[in-house]
Parts: structure tokens; sequence; C-alpha cells
């Protein structure tokens, strides 16, 4: 969430920054109006204290000269003074957590080159990266592909867990256990630490690096204990550092994380409903920066480097876009995606998406830095290396063969030794 000096100090910027998003300006006031109203109940409750303690004196004073007569006339003025700070500490906390519940609501101010739009037709072409194939013949889409090869069963998957669970079997499975391992390898070889994190997350957490009225949705919760499964290793990895004091000599922090991920995904019927492209189980491959605010944008473009150069070593097609205003969301200051081309669908779609968060959740998880003059919120970056199941739908639709084979991208054949192509099990 935005800083609580942003609404004292520099309203005008987040107005500016929700005229650009097309939003409204009452929540804003409202903070300002809250804000101003818990100040004023804690230096009423202040002077109140001031009151009783001096009124504790007098008395003391009188009592100890013998005028019980003034003593008890004081001690009438301030009988009622206890209620009334009572009073006044419910109002402030009241008024406190309205103020902060609305605050998480208000979104992060956006990069100024983030482009005007209301929705991702309006998302900008940033570049492109590798050739369309040209496969000489009618290409088909994944889900022919996984059914013509026997390397996905969906019907008992649906049996044992539902719609959009699968059995992921053969030679499809290693290679998704070889992107895994390769995304994991490259990140490493650029200084970031390998982490496997917790699965589940308790809500305190989570609201600390997500906006969870609008993503408790497409989340999955564990009852009684009130955990969340998570959507991402972003989520749990960001908030590892939750309530520290980081000192400046450890920044940056990079991490690569590795999980299984979770979310009540309810795309658009058809293809989406088939195949292992929109699921509710899968695992990615995740980068992280916590860094100092100087230095946060620089680690965006690091961040969008490694994800060029992991996809160009795959081999394969895709566009990098800049998400607009309508498109962006809550967290993100800037976010740049990755669609790659997927023939069989005719179609770019998103398989890589590159946050800068600013001090954005790092606010919500005051998580901050040592400075000489007070401790400052770092700022805190994500992007995907690689959701394994986009990415294989990727390869698949790019790399498969007239007669319904598919080549293994070469960076991926030592993983399945030394193999060229995915074998089928029918």
């Amino acid at each position: 969430m935005l800083d609580i000096s942003m609404f004292r100090e520099h309203s005008d910027v987040i107005r500016a920054d929700h005229d650009r998003r097309g939003m409204t300006q009452e929540s804003i006031d409202e903070v300002i109006r809250l804000d101003e109203e818990w100040r004023k109940a804690r230096y009423d409750a202040d002077q109140l204290r001031k009151a009783r303690n001096e009124a504790a004196r007098g008395i003391a004073e009188a009592k100890k000269s013998g005028d019980s007569t003034a003593a008890d006339a004081i001690l009438a003025e301030v009988a009622d003074i206890g209620a009334q700070i009572d009073e006044l500490a419910e109002r402030s906390d009241g008024c406190l957590a309205q103020r902060d519940a609305l605050r998480m609501r208000i979104p992060n101010i956006l990069h100024a080159e983030v482009p005007i739009g209301e929705d991702d037709q309006k998302n900008t072409l940033h570049s492109m990266h590798g050739e369309k194939a040209e496969l000489g013949f009618e290409p088909r889409n994944h889900n022919d592909l996984i059914e013509m090869n026997g390397w996905v069963d969906q019907a008992r998957g649906a049996k044992v867990a539902g719609s959009r669970f699968y059995f992921m079997q053969g030679d499809l499975a290693r290679l998704e256990m070889a992107l895994q391992q390769y995304g994991a390898d490259f990140l490493r070889g650029r200084d970031y630490t390998l982490v496997q994190p917790p699965l589940m997350m308790n809500r305190e957490a989570y609201e600390g690096v997500t906006d969870l009225a609008d993503f408790e949705t497409v989340m999955y919760g564990i009852e009684p204990d009130k955990y969340y499964l998570i959507a991402t290793s972003e989520h749990p990895l960001t908030a590892m550092r939750m309530d520290e004091i980081i000192e400046p000599s450890e920044l940056p922090i990079r991490l690569v994380g590795v999980s299984a991920c979770f979310r009540r995904e309810v795309g658009a019927h058809g293809l989406s409903d088939r195949g292992i492209w929109r699921v509710h189980q899968f695992t990615k491959v995740e980068q992280i920066v916590i860094c100092h605010p100087d230095d946060s944008w620089g680690h965006h473009e690091e961040l969008l480097g490694n994800a060029v150069d992991l996809w160009d070593s795959l081999g394969l097609h895709y566009r990098v876009v800049n998400i607009c205003t309508g498109d962006m969301g809550t967290v993100a200051a800037r976010k740049y995606d990755l669609e790659a081309w997927l023939p069989g669908a005719g179609d770019y779609k998103e398989v890589v998406s590159c946050s800068n968060c600013t001090d954005y959740q790092a606010n919500r998880l005051r998580m901050r830095y040592r400075t000489t003059e007070g401790n400052e919120a770092v700022h805190t970056l994500n992007s995907t290396a690689i959701a394994t199941s986009r990415a294989l739908v990727a390869i698949l639709e790019q790399n498969q063969l007239e007669d319904g084979r598919v080549s293994i991208p070469e960076v991926l054949r030592p993983y399945m030794g030394g193999q060229e192509s995915l074998e089928s099990l029918r």
C-alpha cells in the first residue's frame, strides 16, 4: 500500500494517478478524512492525559497542604477524563482500521511510461523475439497433441480432483521436470539463490503481498486452519522478510523459487476448458528481487532480461508487451508480459509477467532497510521465469512435427538423456 505520507504530503500525485487509471477519487478523500480524524482523536486524548496528570499533581499538592476541599474540587473536575480518553481511543482505533483497510485497496503509483488504455487491447509492443516457425502443414493445438500422444489424462484427473486437474505422464512429465531444473539452473548461474517455499500462507502474510479483496476469489483456502494455498512462489518469497529490518549490505536479495501453484482459474469456455493452458495446479519458476529503492528500475530491466534470455535459449517465438493502465492491477507500478506465439491457437498468449511493485508490498509487510536517518521501505520486484504448463504448450505447438511428434529444445536435451523428441505413449 502507499505510505500514509503520500496522502498527507503528495495527494496530488495519487489523484493524478487515479485520473490516468480512470478512477474516481472518493477513496483518496476518505483516507485523508479518516487520517485527520485519527490524528485529532490521538491529539485530544494526549491533551486529556496531560490534564489528568496536572490534576493528579494538583490533588497531591492540595492534600499535602491539608486543603481537602481543593483536592475534592479538582477530583470532581477530572472525574470523567478516563471515560473520555477511552472513548477517544476507541474512535482513533476505528478510524485507523478503516483508514488502512481503505488504503490497502488504493493502487500503486504507476510509472510515467505505462501506456494509457482501458483493457489488454491497449497494451503496447515492446519487442519481438525469434521467428515464427514455418511448419509446412496445418498446425495442431496443444490439446490435440497431448490427446493423440497420451501425455495428459484429464478424464482421470477430473475423476479424482475435478475439472482442470490432470495426470501428466511419459515424456511430457519428464520435459516438465527438465524445465524446472533448467530454469533454476539458469538463474542460479546469475547469482539467484534457489528457494523452495512453503505451499501455504497465513492471511496476514498474504495480505502483505496482494489485494486479497480481488485475489481471494482465485485462491484455495484451507479450513479450519485459515491458510491459503499459494498462487505463485512470488507471494511467500516476498513475504519471507516481513516485519524485518534488512541491513543495506544484504541488498539486493535475489531469489529463484520453484513451487507448485494453485488457482481457481475461471477462463473462457472453449479451448481453455481442455488441455493444460488454464488449470488449477501448475509449477512455476519465479524470480524475486528485494532491493534499495534507487536501484529498482534497473532491477526491473534485469528481470526482464533474464526472462528474455531464458526464453530465447528455448528457441521459441514470442513478443514482449507493455501493460497499460486498465490491465495493470493494484500492486505493480509497471509490468511487462511475454506472450508466446501458439500456432494451433493462432494467437499470442501470456507466459511471463514481470513487475516492479516499488514499496507497495514492503509497506504492507512492514519490510524495511536500515539507514542512518531511520528505516525506509525496500522495493520488491517479481517475474515469472517459467510457468511450466504454459511453456510446455508453447513448445508443443511451436516444435510440433507433421506426424504428431514434438522436437525437444536443444538446451533441454541434456536433462532428457540426449533425447531429441518426445515419444508417444499411444
